[in-house]
């Protein structure tokens, strides 16, 4: 079936704008289903809070690494992860660090400290206008004030991407727009889509209006997060952003296939978001299943050296290699921290005693010359 729902709005000067919801629920419906089950699986996975509190850590390094590359910012994901965790410096920054040390603010102040609640969030004007005044603040784009609707032309894509488009340029047609966006993400149709269609329509019809003078693209992502996020959804909304940037010429041809299509069918768009939402939560399942799996051989060894079928080396030898998975020689063994602690006054015959015991039992395996960590013996 096809939702075919579209609201025009007549504007000043740019003539009719739509907000749509139509989109051809037959395509979107298996990654939804696909997305629901992932989520089902990964909310049941029994994880430490600590290690949850690392992963989401990481993952907002690389959200902010990624919605700041889209836009152009030139900062390498390992610098990214050095400003985010240094404390705020009172000399003058360049322009690339503002900005990143404005998403980590602006991702504190309303993707981490945000309380999921019973009642389902609706988006206001304030809480647009703040995300994007935080994005912004104390940098000096032209033709861009922090909070506040533009009032001049703007340009958005280009060839490559599926053409240039010119959105709406006059103060009086943005203001009713986003008056008319809001009332629309909000109204009980909307509101009892599925979270993700939610989020995603919010994504595109706030960049399809692009009320700002910059920061709009940081912003759509942001707000896109913030409506998953309080629908109760964990990681996915901080994993968009790294998923859009990997996937850039993707990301903005999906929006420009959605903005010309003339029946105004949102799929493009909704399906390239579903897409990033089933490829994180695949993601995030392989990450927490994989430290499940370290757990369960972390007791395993345990097991093996009470039962005396291991030597306290050998154990040690799988630990160090269970902490580093990285394949290793005969000879690292000798030469490579902390390796080398265990095997320095060692034999090369013990050595090869030991690796060949590791291999019988399936604990380690060899690949191009390499010594490997089984992780699936347990399997």
């Amino acid at each position: 079936m096809v939702n075919n729902i579209v609201k025009k709005v007549l504007t000043f000067k740019s003539g009719n704008f739509v907000l749509s919801r139509k989109y051809d629920e037959g395509k979107l419906l298996p990654s939804l289903l696909e997305a629901k089950i992932l989520y089902e699986t990964v909310r049941d996975l029994p994880i430490l809070p600590e290690l949850s509190a690392q992963i989401e850590a990481e993952l907002i390094r690389r959200s902010i690494f990624g919605t700041a590359a889209l836009e152009g910012n030139p900062l390498t994901e390992e610098r990214v992860g050095q400003i985010i965790s240094e404390p705020a410096k009172e000399q003058k920054m360049e322009r690339a660090e503002k900005e990143i040390r404005n998403l980590k603010v602006a991702y504190d102040s309303f993707i981490r400290k945000w309380d999921v609640s019973d009642s389902v969030f609706k988006l206001e004007k304030d809480h647009i206008t703040k995300i994007h005044s935080i994005v912004t603040h104390d940098i000096e784009y032209e033709n861009n004030v922090p909070g506040q609707y533009r009032n001049h032309l703007v340009k958005v894509g280009d060839a490559e991407h599926g053409g240039v488009y010119a959105p709406p340029k006059m103060l009086a047609d943005i203001e009713k727009l986003m008056r008319e966006f809001i009332q629309w993400i909000n109204n009980e149709e909307i509101l009892n889509l599925d979270p993700v269609i939610r989020a995603a329509l919010a994504h595109y019809h706030f960049g399809l209006i692009h009320p700002f003078g910059d920061g709009n693209g940081r912003t759509a992502r942001l707000i896109e997060a913030l409506l998953m996020r309080l629908a109760g959804m964990k990681y996915v909304p901080i994993m968009l952003s790294n998923f859009y940037y990997k996937n850039m010429d993707e990301y903005f041809l999906a929006f420009s296939n959605a903005r010309k299509s003339e029946e105004h069918d949102v799929t493009p768009f909704v399906g390239f978001v579903l897409k990033g939402v089933v490829g994180s939560l695949n993601e995030i399942k392989e990450r927490i299943i994989f430290f499940i799996r370290k757990f369960a051989l972390r007791d395993y060894y345990a097991f093996l050296r009470t039962g005396k079928r291991i030597t306290q080396r050998q154990h040690d030898l799988l630990s160090i290699a269970l902490d580093g998975l990285t394949p290793f020689t005969l000879g690292d063994l000798f030469i490579v921290s902390p390796f080398n602690v265990l095997y320095r006054n060692i034999s090369e015959r013990t050595v090869r005693r030991d690796l060949k015991k590791l291999s019988d039992a399936q604990l380690l395996y060899v690949a191009e010359g390499k010594y490997h960590l089984n992780v699936r013996v347990l399997e």
